[in-house]
């Protein structure tokens, strides 16, 4: 059976029993604690977890997932991968127990013939939770297995909860038996790899409270809605209904392993065992097999490489599969070859793969393009490190690995190759060391991000009365009650003149910061207190909490309020956002539709706007779309907005964010009709011609892939056109010329400007040459070898070091000579070493003399064993530098 059809048949069976089927979310994720989507219920943690009310009691899904924590361990084992499929149902305080298990052994052991998976109902197993007592009596009631083959594990295993305080409950797992082949008898409390896990059904009854680790905390009580949340591994039942050994076999997997097999000349042979011949070229195919796929859904989902966040994971798949190619043995580009092959097996669950495989594929190739430059880079910056350490004796130091691992993107595994190649090891200690304080680093960024499971108990509270009513799309002013005042994370009774508070209304006209558009700010006021607002969040979908500050007066938990946006900040906000989506049209006019928007920021006055593009805007391209936005603006087209359901949205062509998530209902945005449509929420003019007027700033790159345009709109236009109208009235003054001159006047005296420099340039030089034959004669002998050392003083460039230590070099004849130069240009000392052929024959190199001077220097350099320059921050000790080129020459 298919992959295709184990997804539709999952689907189909829940459907039928009352299940809303949701199709995948994006691979990125919405949660702000999480980089991908990790598993297949986190689309519905919001539901799960009653931030949101659920729209609908049941649902089913065949989630998307990715995870690259165990990354190194992909392809070593059969086991680990990093893109999945997760299918799953869920219930919202629905069904619980008795249906989930039903639901389960039906689907599972019905005939094919029928709709089910047919699998042998004598093959599966099941664990339940130690003191379930109920789940396991239910799985004896509805499936008839005996006691023997439901096995009771602890919480480390059969427990769920998110790891902090909310929705916890037991997990019932079902096992299916491989046969004794695979492993000893006894089921999967006794051999996992014999009894192999395909669904997992976890039962949420309980709210759980603080501690660490999967056993370490208290249960507080039962939750009063009961939740069903279970996932079935797609990958694993494959393995089981294809007949084959593990996921790299199935349909979906094995056609790119059979790609890189082809382009490598090697032959697949599925072992695992390390001491196998095969072992190595095996994991590398695995590797390419698992990260072309994830590649593929990952730039099918919007990502684009970059070296942070999700672009970074992106990239680092790309190159890990791309450098295990290049380890067996193939040097040219892959990705044309493999990325289709991948395409090809995906694009019936996924049919955009397909359909966008066109820009999806202009990505990969070029990143791949990218990376064979960066090899080609890294591999002359290794082999100067590997001439170094020999030169020193040395082992290739961690911290060199670490270098070109983090700055060239040059995989270890290559370093190492090559490195042995050579005959030389390398610290790996000190790289792992590095490479772990690079991790914690990263850690610690991610646990601040953590907003997003933050401790929502006194929001919950106020939230369970209702949504907040938001006005502002019809008023700037609204009366309304205080629902409560939260300080310090608590709520109070009230608040006094200077109190920071988190304030919650029953109304209200400020915008809560969403959709890439600021929050507003303005006062609330009442009988005797003012109040600040200085921030609008919704930590909850629906709830608005005010940040603010009491200004004056106290404030009582139950006071009827005024509250009053900044007309003058909203409506700048207002014009800033829609010519957001009037640079994203002009955007898709002039580059086209693959210009897609990635991120977006506007507030007061100011936008910007993120999209995926590869390549510079030229200054044309921006002239045309700024032309484009104001033309928009002038001709005042209508701003109109629609609320519908999201099928029919879509269905108009309305443009959504990538990972961006939308409700049932959306409100969808247009300025002049078709022209722009969008999913908004947010607040905007009534007609373009409000905006006034936009000025592109400029234009710049934000990662591979990615570009960014910022302008002013508005005033703040206005403001800037002003200031630059300024700048050229003053240069026209300075230049005693008009406007219209100015280009070609600046353009003349920069030129008579660099034609001085080159000309103070050429007398430097030949000052400097004038000196070589005081300074051969001053030359010194250190232990046989002729030397000589001199500080130049100011030079323009270490050109000028160079063309005098060739002079001197040619002077000094065919015995033993060095030359050891230094200068200081821009405040920065420089050294410059060259060395002749005996010189070099009597173990004097060129880069160990630099690298020993750069480091008295504060700095670093390296270059060939004739010739190597360096640099340092420290212009004071050049004298010291050059006495350490003579002292090593001296003692060598």
């Amino acid at each position: 059976m298919k992959s295709q059809e184990i997804a539709q048949r999952w689907i189909d069976f829940f459907v039928a029993n009352g299940h809303r089927h949701v199709p995948s979310a994006s691979l990125v994720s919405t949660d702000p604690s999480l980089l991908f989507t990790v598993a297949g219920m986190v689309p519905f943690i919001p539901y799960l977890t009653a931030r949101e009310e659920p729209p609908y009691p049941r649902a089913v899904s065949v989630q998307k997932c990715i995870r690259t924590g165990d990354i190194d361990e992909v392809g070593k084992t059969v086991r680990h991968g990093t893109f999945f499929q997760m299918a799953g149902n869920f219930s919202f305080g629905d069904y619980f127990k008795r249906e989930a298990i039903t639901f389960a052994w039906t689907l599972l052991t019905t005939p094919v013939s029928e709709g089910g998976y047919g699998l042998e109902k004598d093959r599966l197993w099941v664990t339940v939770y130690l003191d379930d007592d109920e789940a396991a009596a239910l799985w004896q009631e509805i499936a008839g297995l005996p006691v023997e083959r439901i096995q009771r594990m602890g919480m480390e295993d059969n427990y769920w909860s998110t790891g902090q305080p909310g929705p916890a409950g037991p997990c019932s797992e079902i096992y299916y038996d491989r046969g004794p082949e695979y492993g000893q008898d006894g089921g999967p409390a006794v051999d996992d790899t014999r009894f192999i896990e395909i669904w997992n059904l976890v039962f949420m009854q309980f709210q759980r409270g603080e501690g660490t680790g999967k056993d370490n905390f208290e249960i507080l009580g039962e939750l009063p809605k009961k939740n069903i949340d279970t996932g079935l591994g797609l990958e694993r039942l494959a393995m089981i209904l294809q007949g084959v050994e593990n996921m790299y076999e199935t349909d979906q997997v094995r056609p790119v392993l059979d790609k890189a097999a082809e382009l490598s000349g090697k032959t697949y042979t599925s072992t695992e065992d390390p001491a196998d011949p095969n072992h190595a070229d095996d994991v590398r195919m695995r590797v390419v097999a698992d990260h072309v796929r994830s590649s593929l859904m990952l730039i099918s989902d919007g990502v684009v490489p970059s070296n942070e966040g999700r672009g970074y994971v992106l990239r680092r798949l790309m190159r890990r599969a791309i450098r295990a190619m290049r380890l067996m043995g193939v040097q040219d580009m892959v990705m044309p070859e493999l990325l289709p092959a991948s395409r090809d097996a995906m694009k019936g669950v996924y049919p955009q793969v397909e359909t966008d495989f066109e820009r999806i594929s202009r990505i990969a190739y070029a990143e791949e393009r990218a990376f064979l430059r960066t090899i080609a880079s890294g591999t002359t910056r290794l082999e100067e490190a590997i001439d170094a350490s020999k030169s020193a004796g040395t082992k290739l130091s961690g911290e060199e690995a670490f270098t070109l691992h983090d700055t060239y993107g040059f995989p270890i595994d290559l370093t190492l190759e090559i490195a042995s190649e050579a005959g030389l090891s390398v610290d790996e200690e000190g790289f792992r060391s590095l490479m772990k304080e690079q991790r914690e680093r990263a850690q610690k960024d991610a646990k601040s991000k953590k907003a997003g499971h933050a401790d929502l108990t006194v929001f919950n509270s106020l939230h369970a009365t209702g949504d907040t009513v938001f006005t502002g799309y019809t008023e700037l002013a609204t009366e309304s009650k205080v629902r409560g005042i939260v300080r310090n994370g608590e709520l109070v009774d009230f608040a006094t003149q200077g109190d920071e508070i988190d304030l919650v209304l029953n109304a209200t006209p400020f915008y809560a910061e969403a959709g890439g558009q600021a929050a507003d700010v303005g006062l609330i006021k009442g009988d005797g207190f003012v109040v600040e607002v200085l921030d609008v969040q919704a930590p909850i979908k629906g709830l608005s909490v005010h940040k603010a500050v009491v200004r004056e007066g106290e404030l009582p938990a139950d006071a009827s309020v005024l509250s009053e946006v900044d007309r003058i900040r909203r409506m700048a906000g207002e014009q800033a956002h829609s010519a957001t989506h009037i640079i994203h049209a002009a955007l898709h006019e002039i580059l086209g539709p693959d210009a897609l928007q990635s991120g977006s920021f506007n507030k007061s006055g100011y936008l910007r706007f993120d999209f995926t593009w590869q390549d510079q805007i030229s200054a044309a391209a921006k002239s045309e779309i700024e032309e484009v936005a104001n033309l928009a603006i002038r001709n005042n087209f209508p701003v109109t907005t629609k609320v519908m359901g999201l099928d029919e949205a879509k269905a108009m062509g309305a443009m959504s964010l990538f990972g961006e998530k939308y409700g049932q209902t959306v409100r969808v945005v247009e300025i002049n009709g078709d022209w722009s449509r969008e999913l908004c929420g947010g607040t905007h003019v009534g007609a373009t011609s409000q905006i006034g007027s936009l000025t592109l700033l400029g234009e710049q790159s934000v990662g591979s892939g990615n570009r960014r345009v910022e302008a002013l709109v508005g005033m703040e236009a206005f403001r800037h056109g002003a200031a630059e109208r300024a700048l050229v009235s003053e240069l026209s003054e300075m230049f005693r010329a008009p406007a219209s001159e100015l280009t070609d006047r600046i353009g003349q005296t920069v030129q008579k400007l660099r034609a001085a420099e080159k000309e103070l340039e050429r007398l430097r030089a030949a000052q400097l040459v004038a000196q070589a034959g005081e300074l051969v004669a001053s030359a010194k002998d250190a232990n046989g070898v002729k030397i000589i050392t001199h500080h130049a003083g100011d030079i323009s460039s270490a050109d000028d070091l160079r063309t005098l230590a060739m002079n001197l070099r040619d002077r000094l004849g065919s015995e033993p000579a060095v030359v050891a130069l230094t200068g200081v240009s821009k405040e920065r000392p420089v050294v410059l070493v060259v060395t002749n052929q005996a010189a070099r024959d009597a173990g004097l190199k060129a880069g160990a003399l630099v690298r020993n001077a750069s480091g008295v220097l504060g700095g670093g350099g390296g270059g060939k064993d004739d010739m190597a320059q360096g640099g340092g921050q420290d212009a004071t000790k050049v004298e010291d530098a050059l006495q350490a080129i003579y002292n090593a020459v001296r003692d060598r």
